[in-house]
């Protein structure tokens, strides 16, 4: 043998050294949870966009209910991260149902607050 006993002798005294490392990774599902927090923090950051703010903030709703069910039945290991996406997206779907709201409420409203009534004035047509 040119380089030595290889892995399968150790030195006397010692155990066999570890021979195949660290390996892949447990192959549990995160990937729902991880979704779900991202989405419902960009949909927090983007209320003022109210209807990318709803939409995702619904991903991140649905998201997350997957990513919590799969943490429920130990398919995944995130099951707070989960669980915070589905806060975040339901606070981006409620800030942005409240910019919709004011969008809809004040749509006619000049900058005083008077209603626009298509350019003419009861007081300037007699």
């Amino acid at each position: 043998m040119p380089y030595g006993p290889g892995y399968g002798a150790g030195a006397p005294g010692y155990p066999a050294p570890y021979a195949h490392g660290w390996g892949w990774p447990t192959g549990l599902r995160n990937g729902m949870g991880d979704a779900s927090l991202a989405l419902g923090i960009i949909g927090l950051v983007l209320f003022l966009a109210f209807p990318l703010a709803m939409i995702l903030g619904v991903l991140a709703l649905i998201f997350g209910g997957i990513g919590h069910a799969r943490a429920r039945r130990g398919e995944a290991g995130n099951r707070g991260q989960a669980l915070a996406g589905m806060i975040c997206g339901g606070v981006a779907l409620v800030l942005g149902a409240l910019v919709l709201a004011l969008v809809v409420s004040t749509a006619g409203e000049d900058a005083d607050g008077h209603v626009d009534e298509g350019g003419y004035s009861a007081t300037s047509v007699r």
